[in-house]
């Protein structure tokens, strides 16, 4: 139902006294794209219906301006299952607010016992960042649930050069990481994984940075004080860059040499055996022949750092890892990856075609929109949200969508309906491919 201004504001004044949560377009990242009507629904049956796109909600008394990008139709869509408080004040009114707290407290006291701030007065001229609490439900391996809170750093309000520098941070090539799994199955090799628990916590900070009090945990006859910040804190800009450097000193200490093509990639040789280590900000994969120098070596992780040891691999970054150490094989599979794609733009019921891109596509700059109203409604195709999922689809384990994927990211700039048509067509293939995945294969194996 479109709605006009006047209701518009009515409505979100409504929602804002009951505390709903809403998601704006930018979230909408593991289920959800709005549907058309029935008739749409059953003209195309592999399309992404955008005539009621939906528009971020601000919670401001302000005037709502409807954004130019998208039609002037604001529809909203209200979180109803996720049962996530999204401000410290709806933690403690929710019905879960006694394992809310008990996060907070378990945040607070791995804050502290890293003795990441200290309280001190404010000095003349120095300006206290704000924080806020960020609470998450995670389902666990086992199919229970975990409440988590986290205490961030509202970074936004930091300025270049003053309160920051360096904020670049590598991460392990994707090459780099199909490579050490093609010799962990070519020479039978160990492959373990480690989890750094709270690792932006671990970064020393160079700048003097300080901030509030957090909400709930402000210490009773010291309110005028703040936190001169020891430690990073997440959403610092130089969060990730102070981890790296951080974890980059500890390994060269313990003899670890840096691979020179991949900053990310750790090697240590002994007599007859060596050890790999991959990191990708908290994730770390430990290759190696000799599972007492893998133990050694989570050991000594362990006492530097706060870890949790998940054994021997199973899933990394998102991609399932399947190994028979019997049969020499180890597969790499993105399915649950692509479902999720395929959710997100409506294409879960859609034609399986067998090519990653069809003859018929003559793709060509000649194609963009040439008139006002073209332009309008390509504008609400979200075309270059697209091709970035296809795009880490590609590198992860798809290559054989590379060609086509190549194809369409040249009209980024400009896209057209015959270049929308050739992305659906793409999804349509990963539809019918969804089994589709890398498979490594040792040098004993049969063929």
């Amino acid at each position: 139902m479109y709605k006009d201004r006047s209701t518009i504001v009515s409505d979100v004044t409504e929602i804002n006294q009951k505390k709903s949560e809403f998601v704006n377009l930018d979230e909408l990242t593991e289920s959800t794209v709005q549907k058309g009507g029935e008739e749409d629904k059953e003209n195309v049956n592999s399309q992404v219906d955008l005539s009621t796109p939906v528009a971020e909600v601000c919670r401001s008394s302000r005037n709502i301006r409807p954004p130019q990008h998208y039609s002037p139709v604001l529809n909203y869509l209200l979180l109803t299952d996720g049962g996530e408080p999204e401000c410290y004040d709806e933690a403690l009114q929710d019905e879960n607010s006694s394992k809310w707290e008990l996060a907070m407290k378990d945040e607070m006291d791995s804050l502290l016992g890293n003795q990441t701030w200290k309280l001190t007065e404010l000095p003349v001229g120095k300006k206290a960042l704000h924080n806020k609490w960020v609470y998450r439900i995670k389902n666990e391996h086992d199919g229970s649930k975990r409440y988590k809170a986290r205490l961030v750093v509202k970074g936004f309000q930091q300025k270049e050069g003053i309160d920051y520098i360096e904020i670049f941070s590598p991460v392990v090539k994707m090459s780099t990481i199909r490579l050490v799994l093609g010799m962990v199955t070519v020479e039978n090799r160990h492959l373990e994984q480690l989890d750094v628990k709270t690792a932006f916590l671990h970064g020393d900070l160079e700048e003097d940075l300080y901030m509030i009090q957090p909400e709930g945990f402000i210490v009773q006859g010291q309110e005028n004080l703040v936190c001169k910040l020891r430690k990073s804190l997440y959403d610092l800009k130089q969060a990730p860059g102070q981890w790296y450097k951080k974890f980059d000193n500890f390994m060269h200490r313990i003899g670890f040499k840096k691979c020179e093509a991949d900053h990310c990639c750790y090697v240590k040789s002994f007599d007859n055996s060596y050890i790999i280590l991959l990191l990708y900000v908290d994730d770390m994969l430990i290759a190696g022949s000799d599972i007492e120098k893998i133990n050694n070596l989570k050991k000594q992780l362990s006492k530097q750092f706060a870890m949790k040891d998940l054994g021997a691999t199973k899933q990394i970054l998102g991609m399932r890892i399947i190994r028979d150490k019997a049969n020499g094989t180890l597969k790499l599979s993105q399915s649950k990856y692509v479902k999720k794609v395929l959710s997100r733009f409506n294409m879960n019921e859609a034609k399986p075609v067998s090519t990653p891109l069809g003859s018929h596509f003559k793709l060509s700059k000649e194609q963009s929109p040439k008139t006002k109203e073209e332009r309008d409604h390509m504008s609400k195709v979200p075309y270059a949200s697209a091709i970035g999922n296809l795009m880490y689809a590609m590198v992860c384990t798809r290559p054989d969508i590379a060609h086509a994927v190549g194809v369409v990211s040249r009209f980024m700039s400009r896209p057209g309906k015959q270049h929308w048509e050739a992305v659906k067509w793409i999804l349509r293939y990963l539809k019918g491919s969804l089994d589709t995945c890398l498979c490594f294969i040792g040098a004993s194996l049969k063929l």
